[in-house]
């Protein structure tokens, strides 16, 4: 059990050093090949935080265990929205400025339920996740053509500024790049290790592991990033990282684990896991949207509903541990 959690651990430790490198050097390399500020924050920072989610369903899909994979996947949502935004509305009220992103809330929500529609099921077969990534690969392609038109946005100018702050080298971007990703990919395989056997010592399913420590692990690269850019004023970076998070682990991380091996889904992850995690994304579309006219903003008192929400849901999670 030691070599188990330190494993574990470890992984998750190094897991988050290196996406932060991998970000700043995937940022960086595309600035100096011209990408638009807005793009990087969107796509490259926005879905590259997502990058240990992939990477770990990825692993464990590989090594025949989905329920990490799904409770990954599931369980990162889930935190983005109530932990993550949860403290980082508490550090500072989020306001909504980006018009971008208050297009892609919807579009969150609409995502979520077909993904809903997806495990109705109890599978993700091979079909379902070929849907998932087809989904995904037409959302990046209207981004893309989203941020090329949406030049003057705000989330462009604070990504404009996010990057000439950390100014490198193409050569020192073009390192942090790759180092990141190969440590990436070494820690989290050795994070789904320790997580599997976790699972197996204590006799529970693998999906509560990929829902709690596994989910809160590589969902920390987001909250590093949201609280640092709440606490500069970055308000769209923080709520960009968590919907782009979202829309990345939903369509791209479930099915690229889908791909690599189709597996059943208990009838708790549709009435429980979904459930909450539809409710959360419904809840940020209308705290975040903005109606009649008034700004998107997610205070304090929302802040902590959300947290809330989170603790009582991870309650429900360690005591069904506890159960066995």
């Amino acid at each position: 059990m030691t070599l188990a959690i330190f494993s574990l651990l470890s992984g998750i430790i190094f897991l988050v050093w290196s996406v932060d490198r991998f970000v700043d050097g995937a940022s960086s390399t595309a600035g100096y090949f011209g990408m638009p500020p807005l793009l990087i924050g969107m796509v490259i920072v926005g879905f590259g935080t997502s990058a240990p989610e992939m990477v770990v369903s990825a692993m464990a899909a590989f090594q025949g265990n989905p329920g990490i994979a799904l409770g990954n996947a599931y369980g990162s949502n889930i935190a983005n929205i109530s932990l993550i935004l949860g403290i980082t509305a508490l550090i500072s009220p989020i306001t909504v400025h980006s018009s971008v992103l208050r297009k892609e809330l919807p579009i969150l929500s609409a995502v979520t339920l077909f993904a809903a529609f997806q495990i109705w099921d109890n599978e993700i077969s091979r079909t379902d996740a070929a849907l998932l990534i087809f989904v995904f690969v037409s959302l990046m392609i209207w981004t893309i053509w989203q941020g090329i038109r949406q030049k003057a946005d705000p989330l462009a100018n604070e990504m404009k500024q996010n990057i000439d702050a950390k100014s490198i080298t193409i050569e020192m971007a073009l390192f942090l790049l790759c180092s990141g990703l190969i440590i990436l990919v070494i820690s989290s395989r050795v994070l789904v290790w320790g997580a599997v056997k976790i699972a197996l010592l204590l006799g529970i399913d693998d999906i509560i592991i990929g829902l709690t420590i596994v989910a809160v692990g590589t969902s920390l690269p987001e909250l590093a990033s949201s609280v640092i850019a709440t606490r500069k004023g970055e308000h769209d970076i923080a709520l960009g990282n968590v919907i782009g998070s979202n829309l990345f682990n939903t369509l791209a991380v479930v099915g690229i684990a889908g791909t690599i091996h189709p597996f059943p889904v208990g009838p708790e992850t549709l009435s429980r896991d979904m459930v909450i995690m539809g409710a959360l994304t419904v809840s940020l579309f209308i705290i975040g949207f903005g109606f009649r006219g008034r700004q998107g903003r997610i205070n304090r008192f929302e802040g902590a509903t959300l947290l809330l929400v989170y603790v009582v849901y991870t309650a429900i999670l360690i005591k069904k541990i506890l159960d066995g």
